[in-house]
């Protein structure tokens, strides 16, 4: 009674897998070509058709090995499956046992809402896959897309583009290694290297994401976008066409293609409407002055205005370096059409060894040349120097205002007007101290020479002496105000960051380290519940693999 039941299950599963003919037509066999074949074709009234398990097959003429449950189909073939999936191709071969089919001579297949056609097309039924490896391309509403090697996932309405994979739109074309397009968002996930060309707009990246329908993305390896006159790089960038808005996260470098500037931060926006750029975490703006590289950092940095007018501006605990020069101060504004940079509230500069306050700090480039041209510090003026032979005393200068002269990107000329004050260590040839100079007057020129003071001019009605060491006491030998913070001065471009900037926790991008599901990706994108994987659905990764395995059992049915 067992064995009955047994033999019956396994004859009704035989039967349920069993190709059915549906239309035979006509009838014949040859046994010296086609052994244990029967063959049909076609009549007057209709083509050859068969049935299998929710699938239509017709052709002209079919080869149905009955025993074998394989059947080979010539001439104007059409697979139907359900109400949307349609094949037609010159030939197939089908396996009613695996359920894959080949097909080749002019394939095309649709699902009512795209078109693939290639050369030869190969389509597992049991895993609602088909797989071409000889050059294919996709055509639907938005965009035409080719590759060398193509596979759709049915139920995911998926197709994978490897090798060669080519998107044309009449906005922008897209090159990659390897390229996931999801048929209903429209949406690609790039992998490898990859390159989109929009008509204001390049981008390249490793890994990413683009919504091909409204030019959105974004690029989480070696992502670059060239954006008008701008380049961004960072390990994240995200781009919108609709806003001309971009941004990037993580080691992030803007580069001004045309005034040669460079921003460097882990946080950054750019507006193209706005021609604006905005840069926190560890931000730092670099240019080029005179051969030697300006670093101006703050908490936050604003680039707005033209190229031919962009303003700079650095808020809060603001530093700069230069070789030569460095300062900071509250906040900094930097304008490229009037050569001006500001430093503004509580600023100080160190112009090499020689300190300057007051009460706004002016650096003024020359804008024919763009060289250093001038300084002024405005209200409450003060320089210091250490006397650099005795090393004890400091050599001071104060007025209302200073006004200064680079010649050759050096500070050669300083003067300092209105209730002027100066303290000078004077020595002879032998580095012998001879006095200490303290005078006062209306005006005074201090002529510099290695960065150093060489002569001092006093003008109308200078009032003073030159004192010896012994005569002036040490708490005269300042004068009011005076305030040495040489503890601060910036020697170079690492001190403009401070402990925060240093230690900052850079966010992880998701996707790098750990790849991320896509297939779960695009229906938390699409907002749509988690979808089960299909029977027997490839991992990406063994994507490959798998494929050249079902080439080889299609190859065999032949």
């Amino acid at each position: 009674m067992i064995s009955f039941f047994i033999t019956n299950a396994q004859v009704e599963a035989k039967e349920e897998k069993q190709i059915n003919i549906v239309y035979g037509a006509n009838f014949t066999k040859d046994e010296a070509q086609f052994p244990g074949a029967s063959i049909f074709s076609k009549d007057d009234e209709r083509q050859v058709q068969f049935e299998h398990q929710g699938a239509d097959l017709w052709c002209d003429i079919a080869i149905f090995y009955s025993a074998e449950n394989k059947l080979r189909a010539i001439g104007n073939v059409r697979l139907q499956q359900g109400d949307s999936i349609e094949m037609n191709s010159g030939k197939i071969n089908y396996d009613g046992n695996t359920k894959l089919a080949k097909a080749w001579e002019n394939v095309d297949l649709t699902d009512g809402q795209m078109t693939l056609t290639t050369d030869t097309l190969y389509f597992n039924r049991e895993k609602q896959e088909s797989f071409y490896n000889s050059g294919g391309k996709v055509v639907d509403s938005t965009n035409t897309l080719t590759s060398i090697i193509g596979t759709y996932f049915m139920e995911l309405k998926k197709v994978q583009f490897q090798d060669s994979v080519h998107i044309d739109n009449p906005e922008y074309i897209i090159d990659s290694k390897q390229l996931d397009y999801y048929r209903v968002s429209k949406n690609a996930y790039m992998y490898g290297p990859s390159t989109i060309v929009g008509d204001e707009y390049t981008i390249y990246c490793e890994r990413g994401f683009y919504d091909t329908k409204i030019e959105q993305g974004y690029g989480v390896k070696n992502t670059t976008i060239n954006y008008s006159n701008r380049i961004i790089e960072g390990d994240s960038v995200y781009f919108d066409k609709t806003t001309s808005f971009a941004s990037a996260t993580n080691n992030i470098k803007v580069t001004d293609t045309i005034n040669n500037g460079v921003i460097r931060a882990h946080y950054a926006e750019v507006f193209k409407e706005k021609d604006s750029v905005f840069a926190t975490k560890r931000a730092v703006a670099i240019s080029l002055v005179q051969q030697d590289s300006l670093y101006i950092h703050g908490d936050t940095l604003l680039v707005t205005g033209k190229p031919e007018a962009r303003i700079l501006r650095a808020f809060r605990n603001a530093k700069f370096y230069k070789t030569d020069l460095s300062g900071k101060c509250d906040s900094i504004h930097s304008a490229e059409k009037t050569g001006v940079t500001k430093l503004i509230t509580d600023p100080i500069l160190w112009n090499v060894d020689n300190q300057m306050t007051g009460d706004s700090i002016h650096l003024i480039s020359d804008l024919e040349t763009e060289k250093l041209d001038s300084l002024k510090v405005i209200e409450n003026a003060f320089i210091i120097a250490l006397d650099t032979i005795g090393k004890v005393g400091y050599n001071q200068a104060k007025g209302v205002n200073l006004y200064g002269k680079f010649i050759e990107n050096e500070l050669k000329i300083i003067d300092l007007v209105k209730n002027t004050e100066v303290i000078y260590y004077l020595y002879n040839d032998d580095d012998e101290l001879i006095g200490i100079d303290k005078t006062i007057c209306s005006k005074i020129r201090l002529f510099m020479e290695n960065n150093d003071i060489e002569d001092i001019t006093f003008f109308v009605n200078p009032e003073g002496d030159i004192f010896p060491e012994e005569d002036l006491p040490v708490d005269s030998r300042k004068l009011k105000g005076f305030i040495w913070r040489g503890e601060e001065r910036i020697y170079s471009k690492e001190d403009i960051f401070d402990e925060d900037d240093n230690n900052i926790q850079l966010v992880k991008i998701r996707g790098i380290d750990n790849p991320v599901d896509i297939d779960t990706e695009e229906r938390e994108r699409s907002g749509l519940p988690p979808l089960e994987k299909p029977k027997g659905q490839i991992p990406n990764s063994k994507a490959t693999k798998t494929k050249r395995s079902f080439l080889k059992k299609v190859d065999s049915n032949e």
